[in-house]
């Protein structure tokens, strides 16, 4: 019999305790070995009932949940599923969680709305178990500046050959992670240099929470970061993160390329979807495109990286040591869509070679000169 998941969870409110240990507890893979009202009182059951994984409130007595995931980071690392409200504090802190090692977060499930709590309690339990089985790392201080009907991408952008244009073409840099890829993104954006072609990223996170994490990525890296608006051109050395909620189009505008945002169908259950994304860069850009696909739980990515390779686009992966899940680009690999694996500090320096590397318009076209 396969070994169960063993939950501690730690939140200050018996309501919430009560309700996230009979979540867990009805999924027959996971196991509920104790909650705690309190970082201290958790600091003993962890030694003493030795959890797989931990769900952690952010506001607490005594301690606040942050303080704690520093000191649990620093001396007993282990996964943490951090529980947060969606307002603008929450997406501030559990960004912070995840800066601090966390490997995802949750909102907590609302408690009177019966479709709410259902759609939170599928998340909750597949998120834990996707914890269990993630890489955690030692914290460490890094030299920085400061259920939904299953659609697949046809449902938002029908497949199409790449068309093909005389006009000189810009090149394009598409970047797509899920779980432990707020800090992935953040390790390629501060090192990107200035001059770096135009990105475009769709990350897998809460419509309250990209605002705060667009502001963030822009406040440590060279290049101008935001949250992608409708109609906006994509200029070299900026980048445009997905809202929150939304899917993100790339699409031909005469020499360049603009961002399109939609509310269309969830694709793979997720909007924004990467494969949403890597579809229409293929689609507007092709061989003058670059695609990087980062860790993540599941598979949205791996069939748009794929159109982008069959296009004529530079594809790479983010390695499995590195990855916090290689579930996205472990299957991306697989299916043949990533060019090459490359361990998550040396992927800038493989956008910007790449980069470089992709044909001009002269050499794609030499008759337009």
């Amino acid at each position: 019999m396969q070994k169960k998941i063993r939950v501690l969870v730690v939140d200050d409110s018996s309501v919430m305790r009560q309700i996230l240990s009979e979540i867990l507890g009805s999924d027959p893979q996971i196991e509920v070995v104790g909650t705690a009202a309190d970082p201290y009182v958790a600091r003993d059951k962890i030694k003493s009932l030795n959890p797989d994984v931990l769900t952690l409130d952010v506001e607490m007595p005594r301690m606040d949940g942050l303080a704690f995931l520093r000191n649990l980071m620093r001396l007993r690392p282990m996964p943490v599923v951090m529980c947060s409200s969606l307002t603008q504090q929450g997406a501030e802190t559990a960004l912070d969680a995840l800066a601090l090692g966390a490997i995802d977060f949750v909102a907590k499930p609302t408690v009177n709305v019966s479709r709410g709590m259902r759609d939170s309690a599928q998340e909750i339990i597949a998120k834990v178990k996707v914890a269990a089985q993630a890489r955690v790392q030692p914290l460490r201080d890094h030299p920085w500046p400061p259920v939904e009907q299953l659609h697949n991408v046809d449902a938002v952008l029908p497949k199409r050959a790449p068309v093909a244009h005389s006009a000189p073409l810009g090149r394009i840099v598409a970047i797509g992670a899920s779980t432990g890829g707020t800090e992935a993104i953040k390790e390629i954006l501060v090192h990107l240099p200035q001059n770096t072609p135009g990105i475009v990223i769709a990350q897998h996170i809460p419509k309250a929470f990209s605002g705060a994490f667009s502001t963030r990525m822009n406040a440590c890296s060279k290049l101008i970061v935001c949250e992608a608006q409708d109609g906006q051109p994509i200029l070299a050395g900026h980048a445009y993160i997905a809202p929150g909620d939304r899917h993100l189009v790339v699409v031909r505008d005469g020499a360049g390329y603009r961002c399109h945002v939609n509310d269309g169908a969830l694709v793979n259950r997720h909007r924004p979807s990467v494969d949403v994304l890597f579809r229409s860069v293929a689609q507007s850009a092709g061989c003058h495109s670059v695609g990087v696909i980062l860790t993540g739980m599941g598979r949205d990515g791996a069939e748009g990286l794929k159109e982008m390779k069959e296009a004529g686009a530079a594809t790479i992966a983010q390695d499995q040591n590195t990855s916090v899940v290689w579930g996205m680009p472990g299957a991306a690999w697989q299916i043949g869509a990533a060019q090459s694996l490359h361990a998550l500090q040396h992927i800038a320096a493989q956008i910007v070679s790449l980069a470089t590397a992709l044909p001009t318009a002269m050499q794609r076209n030499p008759q337009s000169a």
